[in-house]
Parts: structure tokens; C-alpha cells; sequence
């Protein structure tokens, strides 16, 4: 591994543990992170990264960081995360000869189109950091893949974890007679790529809503219709690339079981949780679903890893082959 370095930032240290142990080689640059009572704040490197191929781990979506702002305990946001993503290339003062930037969870991804007078947080901040003089971005299971327009002369990789979930699936379930449904329409192109993996069919929910009301953000489900081959007596997989509620997934769920369907797997690259817990912990009461499977490239809530429900796939390995393939200049086609 030629002049290899990797800095992981305090919201990605168990997974970075995990991948430096598949790449056998403790080629961390360790720094600190001072932060002010005022929010302000400072990285410093403890090694130099000079003419290195320098990776940037760094988990925009968690909320279990915390520190001492205006006397109060506050949870780090994905914009203080991105924050200190710049402080790392700004305190390697132009030494590294190569920077990648890896987010699992692309910061903000939901915020990736623009309609009318709105601001398009996540191709400006991709602009920024091509300013600064990234190379290489390199995330999960983009919410809208085409954010890379933003960016056209700068090198985006946007891997998948399905065949390490479906992996961990068919050792642990076992499941005949698939169906994969995708909860809205925006899942479609993910849950088509998941039925053709497995040879199945694939169907869908078309979520109406009320366009006259904004809660939390988002406009309220009025209304899930199906779309798709009947789901009786069927194993299903419902797909999505994140769950922040869950309510929608819930409710599709519901809907199957109103349709006979047999066991319901839940599959979701980023578990957030942000809010929903209960939901999911009642809708496991209630045999709605049978296990959610999710990865371990964002941070998961510790009240949810104690959960027999909940299957966490370790992407350690396919993320240190993707490093390693990048350093080595070689095709990642096959990644």
C-alpha cells in the first residue's frame, strides 16, 4: 500500500478500527479535536501527511457526539461533522499529495435537488470541497446518484452494499419465493437492482401526499397504493437507502400483511433513527416485520443494537478493499 494514510474523526472510530484491521496496517495519522464553549473549534494533526494518499473517514449522520456549547450539552449536527471534515484538509496545509474524502452518508443527500427558490446544500458542498483540493469522494448508497453532476471533473464513487447484506440474509433466513418492493418511487431503481441480484420480481408504492402541509420537513402520507405482483404467501424485502421515522416503511409493511404477505424483511443501508423507535419496537409486537437489516456505516442508536430485530452488517471489509483498490490505482468496476 503505497504512502497510505487514514485519519478517522471521532464519529467513525469503531468502524475504522474494523477497516485498518482488514488492511493489517496501522496507517491512522491520529489529531485532536478542540472545540470552544462557543462552538467554535480546531483539528490538529499529530503526524505529518506529507506526499501521502491520505483517506478522510468521517460519519456526517452521528448524533451521539457530543460537546459543552453555552454551558449546555449539545449533539453534533451533520453540518459541524462536514465542518471538520474541512479542518482536516485545511490542517494538512497542502502536504498530502492525494486527499479522498469518504462519507458513508453523503452529507446533506436529501437536500440534493432544487425546486424553485431553495438552497442545494449537497452540490455546494461537494463544490467546496473540490475547491479544497479533494480528489476523490467516495460514498454509500447515494440518495440521488446524479448529485455528481455537481462536481464533473472530480471523481465520485458511489458504492452499494447489497451483496454484503444479501450475504448476511440468505445465511441467516433462508428466504423462498421473493418479492422486492421498494416503499415509494424515488426506491425503485435500488429495489429493481436488488430483484435482478436475487432473479425475482419487484414491486411498488406510490406514496400520495399532502402537498398543502410541511411537518418535520416533509410533506404527510396521504395514501399508499401497490403497484406489483401479489404479495400472498410471499417472503418480502422491502429496500431503502435510509430510515430517519421509518413511519413510511411501517406503514408499506402493514399494508402487505393486510395482503397475506408471509415474512417481511426490512433492508435500509443507513438505520438513523432519528425518531421512530417506538414505532418499530410496536410494529415488531404487532409480527408486522421479521428482522431489519442495516450496515454499520452510519451510526446506529445503542438502544436499537440491543434489539433481536435489528441485523447489523459489517461493511469493514468491502470498505478497506475499496481503499486499497483506490491506492493501488486499479479498476474498482468490480467493487
Amino acid at each position: 500500500m503505497k504512502d497510505l494514510k487514514l485519519i478517522v474523526l471521532e464519529n467513525s472510530q469503531e468502524l475504522g478500527e474494523k477497516i485498518v484491521k482488514h488492511l493489517k496496517k496501522d496507517i491512522r495519522i491520529p489529531i485532536t479535536n478542540n472545540r470552544f464553549s462557543n462552538g467554535e473549534g480546531k483539528i490538529t494533526m499529530k503526524k505529518n501527511a506529507n506526499g501521502s494518499d491520505l483517506y478522510i473517514l468521517s460519519d456526517v449522520g452521528n448524533y451521539s457526539i457530543t460537546y459543552n456549547l453555552h454551558g449546555k450539552e449539545h449533539a453534533m449536527s451533520p453540518n459541524e461533522h462536514f465542518q471538520d471534515i474541512k479542518r482536516v484538509i485545511a490542517a494538512t496545509s497542502g502536504h498530502a499529495k492525494k486527499i479522498n474524502v469518504i462519507m458513508p452518508l453523503l452529507y446533506e443527500s436529501r437536500q440534493h435537488k432544487r425546486k424553485g427558490n431553495e438552497s442545494l446544500d449537497c452540490a455546494i458542498a461537494l463544490q467546496e470541497l473540490e475547491k479544497m483540493g479533494v480528489a476523490n469522494i467516495i460514498t454509500f448508497d447515494a440518495h440521488d446518484p446524479s448529485i455528481c453532476n455537481a462536481i464533473p471533473r472530480l471523481p465520485f464513487e458511489n458504492f452499494y452494499p447489497t451483496n454484503t447484506i444479501l450475504e448476511q440474509l440468505n445465511k441467516k433466513e433462508h428466504p423462498e419465493q421473493l418479492l422486492v418492493i421498494a416503499p415509494d418511487m424515488g426506491a425503485t431503481e435500488r429495489a429493481r437492482y436488488y430483484a435482478e441480484v436475487l432473479k425475482c420480481d419487484v414491486g411498488v408504492f406510490y406514496k400520495r401526499r399532502d402537498l398543502t402541509k410541511v411537518i418535520n420537513g416533509k410533506n404527510p402520507i396521504v395514501e399508499h397504493t401497490y403497484m406489483g405482483t401479489n404479495p400472498k404467501g410471499k417472503d418480502i424485502l422491502i429496500v431503502d437507502d435510509m430510515i430517519a421515522s421509518g413511519t413510511s416503511m411501517i406503514e408499506v409493511a402493514e399494508k402487505l400483511k393486510e395482503k397475506s404477505a408471509k415474512n417481511i424483511y426490512l433492508i435500509a443501508t443507513f438505520a438513523l433513527f432519528t425518531e421512530g423507535i417506538n414505532l418499530f419496537k410496536e410494529a415488531y409486537k404487532k409480527q408486522l416485520f421479521t428482522k431489519l437489516y442495516t450496515t454499520n456505516l452510519s451510526y446506529i442508536p445503542k438502544e436499537i443494537e440491543q434489539e433481536k430485530w435489528l441485523v447489523k452488517v459489517d461493511c469493514s471489509k468491502y470498505l478497506a478493499k475499496i481503499i486499497k483498490t483506490l491506492n493501488q490505482n486499479k479498476n474498482i468496476e468490480d467493487l
